[in-house]
């Protein structure tokens, strides 16, 4: 089911194949960035907005409310690849086995992701 995802440890697929699984539901894509960020440029169509700084809060699979699933592979992005670093390393630490720093929205954007408006 997830073939594309064997891989060697912590090697990212090709990036059209993420915007491909983000579009058929097989994996989830968190923008970390601020809410302002957001709104100025827009997010990727299809991803959850969890701030950085809430992301510990908001993912914690132990939560009754937790806003991502832990058995599901996990993308994240930010305005430049930065943000996105840290966050993974928040998600593995939390349990998140699969989970990929995509870089930015701009890179996104070049694999052929779509991005909303908000």
């Amino acid at each position: 089911m997830f073939n594309f995802l064997r891989r060697a440890q912590g090697q990212t697929p090709p990036l059209a194949e993420i915007v491909a699984g983000v579009a058929a539901g097989r994996i989830a894509l968190v923008d970390v960035r601020e809410a302002g960020e957001i709104r100025a440029t827009g997010k990727a169509s299809g991803a959850l907005a969890i701030p950085l700084a809430v992301l510990p809060v908001k993912a914690d699979p132990l939560a009754p409310d937790a806003l991502l699933a832990p058995g599901r592979p996990v993308a994240v992005y930010c305005a430049s690849g930065g943000r996105s670093g840290m966050a993974a390393q928040v998600l593995r630490r939390m349990g998140y086995e699969t989970v990929w720093n995509i870089g930015g929205l701009r890179d996104w954007q070049a694999a052929g992701g779509q991005v909303e408006r908000i």
